[in-house]
């Protein structure tokens, strides 16, 4: 019988149970630390807008760009371009206002915003790059790696959509 066997014995029979309870839980951790991290993860990339909602009609931003804040989630860690390292499942995202087309792509780029500048979950959609900024959009998000390529599955890119209509303050 081991050193450690026989300690668990002697604070097995010797404790509270609320101390047995304490005591199990921070062999488990232990023994999870000294393993060392997980490095597998089988858990597919997600991406989601959780605002503004689909359907949802949302006044614009009475400055010139006519912005609004879209929230999204991701089982992705969301940083700023080049600041994953060795992070495989980290990235940000990139975002086009009507993407089925480019007609509110901010000049010269193909996209309207993005939050590899500053990462995390909240992206500037930006309707004054917009030919019409008021009436119905879809806003598209897609999951980034750290140098900008599209996070795949399957071959397909990680994206969501949200269908809204804007409307003037």
């Amino acid at each position: 019988m081991g050193h450690q066997q026989i300690f668990l014995e002697f604070v097995m029979r010797f404790s509270s149970s609320f101390l047995k309870a304490a005591f199990r839980a921070s062999v488990a951790s232990l023994c999870v630390n000294l393993a060392g991290p997980v490095t597998a993860q089988t858990e597919p990339a997600t991406l989601k807008i959780v605002w503004p909602p689909s359907g949802a009609t949302v006044p614009l931003n009475a400055d010139g760009e006519r912005a609004i804040g879209v929230l999204v989630e991701s089982n992705f860690k969301l940083l700023a371009a080049g600041q994953c390292g060795s992070d495989k499942r980290c990235g940000h995202v990139h975002m086009k206002i009507d993407p089925q087309g480019d007609s509110c792509n901010l000049p010269g780029r193909p996209y309207n915003s993005m939050n590899s500048d500053f990462g995390g979950p909240l992206i500037k959609a930006n309707f004054g790059a917009c030919a019409v900024p008021t009436g119905e959009h879809v806003i598209g998000v897609l999951l980034a790696d750290d140098h900008h390529q599209p996070v795949l599955i399957d071959g397909k890119p990680v994206t969501a959509l949200v269908q809204v209509r804007t409307t003037m303050p």
